[in-house]
């Protein structure tokens, strides 16, 4: 896939410079933001496929950034730039809605990568579903094919990571599958790229957007010993 339409957002312009000169050569158009309120109004306006964002920005922080996108319903995937491997960094990302992470400093082969996974997964896997194929328990509806979740009727607004997450669950109903089981299926990585809290964080953003209750779930339940399964 190229073509696709990156946006930057990080303040120090040798590092973005370096950044939008790889994924340009990759084929990728490329928008950049040197401070959190210029990325806010560019994903807003331009609508790019992939965010990547730096955390230490001058004037709101790449948390700020992420949360406010999320509560927009901009739901592109975000890729976020974390420095010197600070696990705290990492699970608040994850807690206000990135889909992925990369440690400062960073290969710009592996980062590259980690976009085209997600751009992958994000617009390329997710549209692979039987025409008018659709998942309902409870007052829950996953439409597959239009990669929408409905709660009562009402949308309910999911990340791609979420929705790659409850779409493996759903369609595999009752099976218990581990941490490290579903990193390899969700997110295509390992152990040793990503924690077993990069679950754990995403399974209870599901439950706060399904469940009736979060803290006794119904739906996406905890198998003690194992990890997590869905119960229709």
């Amino acid at each position: 896939m190229a073509g696709e339409r990156i946006l930057i957002v990080e303040d120090e312009p040798a590092v973005a410079r370096g950044l939008e000169y790889a994924l340009k050569k990759e084929g990728y158009e490329v928008l950049w933001a040197d401070t959190g309120e210029k990325a806010l109004t560019l994903a807003r306006q331009r609508d790019p496929h992939l965010i990547i964002l730096d955390i230490r920005l001058p004037d709101l922080n790449g948390f700020e950034v992420c949360r406010r996108m999320r509560g927009e319903g901009l739901r592109q995937p975000v890729l976020m730039l974390t420095a010197l491997d600070e696990e705290v960094d990492r699970v608040v990302g994850l807690e206000v809605g990135a889909d992925d992470y990369v440690v400062k400093p960073y290969r710009l082969r592996e980062l590259i990568a980690r976009v085209r996974a997600l751009l992958r997964r994000a617009y390329g896997e997710l549209a692979m579903a039987a025409p008018g194929e659709r998942i309902r328990f409870g007052d829950i509806e996953v439409d597959l094919e239009r990669l929408q979740v409905t709660r009562g009727g009402r949308p309910v607004p999911l990340t791609p990571t979420e929705f790659r997450l409850l779409r493996f669950l759903v369609t595999h109903p009752n099976r218990p599958f581990s941490r490290e089981e579903l990193l390899e299926a969700v997110w295509g990585y390992d152990r040793e790229v990503l924690d077993d809290r990069t679950v754990d964080v995403h399974i209870r953003h599901l439950r706060e957007k399904l469940e009736e209750n979060p803290s006794a779930p119904r739906w996406i339940v905890t198998i003690r010993g194992v990890g997590y399964k869905f119960q229709p």
